[in-house]
């Protein structure tokens, strides 16, 4: 049967204590939005006021782009927005993505089981392990409440507390712990009046004098991410992804180039095992795994229903029909547990 096949190939990989890639599609399981829903909050709701006559123009031709269905990482690249108007998108995404992070954190203080990732890491720490290493490039903290709900110490780069300042791995201890490195920024980071880089927890809205410290798409990201502290983030994210020995990926679409070069070194030079779960494998995802480079991979995507899982594995030719979900992390848990 070639289910058992897979089946055992992802216990093996898993088994082999995998670091942790989240996408989009791993939020959008809470009803996170995704690009498309954000490019829709970005023309409705983006503050314009007090813009010169050029930035209006500028703003307009975006606008434009947008509605004419071009997504929004390509519009930002199409359109030059000036330093103010990208200063207006991010307060603009902002706005939209905390309201919706609140909303699950209020919903998790009702609902112990909310969080598959919280079974996963909860499993993952059954064993001898210590630290364990996820990466996103979500701005949300539905990692860190997941690991809140297991009572299980989270890093992200910052001291603990309310109002949290950067700080290395080796200044905060403890017997298990998840570093969590958020290469595109998190809602709670900010940029402060003494500009320098600080995080605050779960506030409603953004600090007077305080800026959002989140990567958009487009241009602007390659020099943002240049800097402080998405440097040191970037960095630790790369020594994590070269000292793991197997990749989970859940609901990532394989389209970021800070962690694209040398996950892709290790999955095609060192064979290292990788898994993607995910609602729809995105094309860079199924290039991937069609394309003959990488030799150890299962791929599993949803079929024509929820009930349906579509499976490409390394191990068998063809894609396998699986008439159960094991495509979401929920449905996958049922594979290694």
């Amino acid at each position: 049967m070639p289910e058992l096949k897979f089946e055992k190939q992802a216990q093996d990989y898993y088994n082999q204590a995998p670091l942790i890639i989240l996408g989009s599609g791993a939020s959008a399981a809470h009803g996170m939005s995704g690009m498309w829903a954000l490019a829709q909050h970005l023309v409705a709701n983006t503050d314009i006021s007090k813009l010169s006559a050029g930035e209006t123009e500028t703003w307009g031709n975006f606008c434009q782009v947008l509605n004419a269905g071009v997504d929004l990482e390509s519009a930002l690249h199409q359109v030059a927005v000036t330093a103010e108007l990208t200063s207006r998108i991010i307060q603009s995404t902002w706005s939209l993505i905390n309201a919706e992070d609140i909303k699950v954190f209020n919903e998790s203080l009702q609902n112990q089981g909310m969080f598959p990732l919280s079974r996963l890491l909860r499993h993952m720490f059954k064993s001898s392990l210590t630290k364990l290493n996820i990466i996103t490039t979500n701005y949300d903290r539905l990692a860190e409440y997941a690991c809140d709900q297991e009572r299980i110490h989270h890093f992200t780069g910052f001291t603990h507390g309310f109002f949290r300042q950067l700080a290395a791995p080796n200044e905060t201890n403890s017997a298990r712990r998840v570093n969590i490195w958020k290469v595109h920024g998190s809602l709670d980071w900010f940029k402060s009046p003494l500009e320098d880089i600080v995080a605050i927890s779960n506030i409603q809205g953004i600090p007077v004098n305080y800026k959002p410290e989140i990567v958009t798409p487009g241009t602007q990201k390659y020099q943002t991410t240049h800097l402080e502290p998405y440097r040191s983030i970037i960095h630790s994210a790369d020594q994590a992804i070269t000292s793991a020995k197997s990749y989970l990926c859940i609901g990532y679409g394989f389209n970021d180039e800070h962690i694209q070069p040398k996950l892709m070194a290790r999955c095609q030079r060192q064979n290292s095992p990788i898994t993607i779960i995910t609602h729809s494998l995105s094309e860079a995802a199924k290039k991937l795994v069609t394309g003959g480079k990488v030799q150890n991979y299962l791929a599993i995507e949803r079929g024509e229903s929820d009930d349906q899982s579509v499976v490409y594995s390394s191990l068998n030719k063809n894609p396998v029909i699986v008439e159960k979900n094991i495509w979401s992390l929920e449905g996958y848990l049922s594979l290694i547990m």
